[in-house]
């Protein structure tokens, strides 16, 4: 832990100074906060029990080194809280709140709790107190900018304990003291100079060192910019520095003062640099963001960022790839200083080509997935190298290090009205990237809040299309979480849209999804209602594939709904138009449920002649899975008909096939999904 020096609200130490320090000062606030920790509630003084956890706030201006002072409590007391610290960010470096579902989200990851996607924030909150109802955990919740985020967070438990930093007092929060910060005291902002400067420059010249002190208010941000300052000028004196600093008026403050000192010494392209990190998503950059930004090379951003840091203007993080924050205490200043700088026009061309450059990252990221492909390769081969990535192993690393800053640059693309297309562009990479490289489940989270971005830019564009994608696939994560009735409402907005933008794919594929909502809900009748008007569609643009499969989803309604004879006449059409189109597999698996229908029927014959003949086209398909689980229906069936020898004949090529010693009871392996999505009937009776 260095000097006030963690978040938004201070400036971290860097270079040599990080390393020799430790926290100073703020010995009064520690103990009084500690103190807090034990007082009686007035839940407590008047008999009832604590409802909630202890509340203790930290309030100070940006760059008071209130974030560093909550750190080095938790850091102290974390021993106390068995089940962890969990810490989450309530604003953005410019000042936005952070939405509550976010907050809630980004927790319940911190403690391994997954999260539905597109739970709104009241459902996730709720599951944040369940999750820490049981637990003696302390949160730390930085930038608070209300009360109602806190206590939106809070947990229902006693045990507990909240560390909340905010500007001002959290009204609305029962029992809350504020700890109010000021400067430092004159012998730690000393020391914190010192260790920039060596011990020399402040006991040659105490006084002057006390002015500067005096000047920067003992404000450890600009103490620490000070320090940075005089450390990158070894002959220059404490005095040259206080002069200037007194020269400079008392415009602003004490921060501003020694940030526009700093910012006029450094040479023009780390100075342009430094500026264009205001735009950094998140305040967080890495040396892609700056190249990009600047239009300088990738090594000679690393070599600015890495002074940068060596100045107290930029944080590195501890990641194992070169990742920097910008101080959020600094990132008013850095905006005020790029608008007075830089032409509007050349903002937005930085900002589009940082967005850009992450685009082809994103690519890159994909492609080197898809080494199989001679399309990914050709791609690979055309990046320069500095945009391509060694193994997928780099390629996954930068994007779990990289997330963060990804889904701020989806959130910066959609809210800035110019870059639309860009914002589309970088949102599909990014989605393709994640299920690439983490899968579709695991994704599934943030897929959703990137989806919501593209609804929002097709709205907001009037873009019908693309609408109607972005409702088809928030429609499909809800209904891959169980939430089946919202999904039907989506995929009928997304009919809806499809039909504005006269876009037959995505008409087709709403009518079917809403058929399948249906069908999940147990209203058979609109399922193969809507699943009827899919496959007209189909067969009017002579989709034949796309119509064998819907054959199939019209079976399944009617035999979940018990009309066996409808469900067989649509199996069979299913099993006609998969052999028509040569797709053996699919060909197979029809038969295969044809067969089933046809055994809740209480035809067991005529079953048994269709399932041997899907056993036969599914060793023509080469599917082994669906080979033994046919030979295990046939045992099944045969035992039913009062024929065990044949039946254990079966039950043996089923082991055979599966590679495995015989034995008597063999259970029916699990069959692999049917290309009809909804077609898991069950062995016994689709009703049961």
């Amino acid at each position: 832990m260095t000097d006030q020096a963690v978040d938004t609200g201070g400036v971290q130490l860097s270079g040599h100074a990080a390393t020799e320090g430790h926290f100073l000062g703020r010995t009064r606030e520690l103990k009084e906060l500690r103190a807090d920790i034990e007082r009686t509630g007035l839940d407590t003084i008047s008999g009832r029990k604590a409802p909630r956890a202890r509340v203790l706030l930290i309030a100070g201006r940006p760059g008071s080194g209130r974030s560093a002072l909550a750190g080095e409590l938790v850091r102290q007391v974390a021993d106390r809280y068995p089940d962890g610290v969990l810490r989450a960010r309530l604003a953005e470096p410019d000042g936005t709140p952070v939405p509550v579902e976010r907050a809630a989200r980004e927790l319940l990851a911190a403690l391994d709790v997954p999260t539905p996607p597109g739970a709104d924030e009241d459902d996730l909150a709720a599951l944040l107190r369940e999750t820490l109802a049981e637990r003696r955990a302390l949160l730390l919740l930085d930038d608070a900018t209300g009360a109602e985020q806190v206590d939106a967070l809070l947990p229902d438990a006693p045990q507990c304990l909240l560390v909340a930093v905010s500007a001002g007092p959290l009204t609305g929060i029962a029992d809350v003291r504020p700890c109010t910060l000021g400067g430092l005291d004159t012998k730690s902002a000393l020391e914190l100079l010192t260790r920039y400067t060596g011990s020399v420059r402040i006991t040659v010249d105490p006084r002057s060192a006390e002015q500067l002190v005096e000047a920067c208010q003992g404000q450890p941000a600009a103490l620490n910019l000070a320090g940075g300052w005089l450390a990158a000028r070894p002959k220059a004196a404490v005095a040259d520095l206080a002069k200037q600093l007194h020269a400079e008026g008392d415009e602003g403050t004490p921060l501003s003062r020694v940030f526009r000192l700093v910012h006029t010494a450094l040479p023009a392209p780390a100075a342009r640099i430094l500026r264009l990190l205001s735009l950094a998503p998140a305040g967080l950059a890495d040396p892609h963001t700056a190249s990009a930004l600047a239009g300088c090379s990738v090594g000679a951003a690393r070599t600015t960022l890495d002074d940068l840091v060596a100045l107290g203007l930029l944080r590195a993080l501890d990641s194992p790839l070169p990742q920097y924050e910008v101080p959020g205490c600094l990132h008013s200043l850095l905006r005020t200083a790029a608008e007075s700088h830089e032409r509007p026009a050349e903002l937005q061309l930085a900002r589009a080509r940082m967005l850009e450059r992450t685009v082809r990252l994103l690519q890159s990221c994909r492609a080197i997935t898809e080494t199989d492909s001679p399309q990914a390769r050709e791609k690979l081969q055309v990046m320069p190298r500095a945009l391509r990535f060694p193994t997928p192993r780099a390629a996954a690393d930068w994007l779990q290090a990289r997330r963060p800053a990804l889904l701020a640059s989806a959130r910066l693309a959609v809210a800035d009205g110019e870059l639309d297309t860009l914002a589309r562009r970088l949102m599909s990479q990014l989605v393709r990237a994640m299920v690439a490289h983490v899968g579709t489940q695991a994704a599934a989270p943030d897929l959703y809040g990137i989806h919501q971005l593209v609804l929002d830019v097709a709205e907001r564009r009037s873009l019908p299309r693309e609408k109607a994608a972005a409702l088809l696939n928030l429609a499909d994560v809800d209904a891959r979480t169980g939430r089946t009735a919202e999904a039907l409402v989506r995929y009928r907005a997304a009919l809806d849209a499809g039909r504005e933008a006269n876009d037959p794919y995505a008409i087709g594929r709403a009518m079917e999804s809403v058929g399948g909502a249906h069908l999940e809900l147990g209203d058979y009748d609109r399922a193969a209602d809507w699943f009827g008007r899919a496959l007209a569609q189909r067969l009017a643009r002579d989709e034949r594939a796309d119509a064998a499969r819907l054959y199939g989803r019209i079976g399944t309604a009617h035999t979940y709904a018990g009309r066996y004879g409808e469900a067989q006449r649509a199996w069979r059409a299913a099993v006609a138009g998969h052999r028509k189109n040569d797709d053996v597999g699919a060909h197979a698996r029809a038969l295969s449920e044809l067969a089933r229908v046809q055994e809740y029927a209480g035809r067991p014959e005529e079953s048994l002649r269709t399932c041997q003949e899907a056993a036969e086209w599914a060793g023509r398909a080469e599917d082994t899975r669906l080979q033994a689980a046919l030979q295990l229906r046939l045992a099944d069936t045969l035992e039913r008909l009062g024929d065990p020898t044949a039946a254990r004949l079966h039950r043996a090529e089923a082991e055979r096939i599966l590679g495995e010693e015989p034995s008597d009871g063999a259970a029916e392996p699990e069959r692999p999904d049917d290309i009809e999505d909804a077609c898991e009937i069950r062995s016994t009776s689709p009703k049961d």
